[in-house]
């Protein structure tokens, strides 16, 4: 394995490490200081790694339950659909792009 690749690995990680920190269901929120509009955001962007950590640890869920209400809903959903929609315009850019 290169010097590169072994770099790129240790940085995923270390991110991957900090990132599951702050998925829902870690006890940062509660239902006296509810998780607002920009968590909704972040825990939307971390909806594919939350559902796998949840399959090992019970108390990770991909949506925070203690939540302001429609605020979180927005965030949330705004961050899934905005990330689902990336990839797939990605996508279809390059398939585009070979074809001409």
């Amino acid at each position: 394995m290169g010097k590169k690749r072994l770099m790129l690995l240790t940085i995923f990680i270390c991110f991957l490490v900090l990132v599951t920190g702050c998925v829902p269901g870690d006890g940062t929120n509660s239902s006296s200081h509810p998780a607002g509009f920009f968590w909704g955001i972040w825990h939307g962007w971390l909806a594919p790694l939350s559902l796998i950590i949840g399959l090992f640890k019970q108390s990770i869920r991909i949506y925070e339950a203690h939540n302001s209400g429609w605020w979180y809903d927005a965030g949330f959903y705004i961050a899934v659909i905005s990330g689902f929609g990336g990839i797939s315009l990605s996508r279809r850019r390059k398939q585009h792009t070979k074809e001409h």
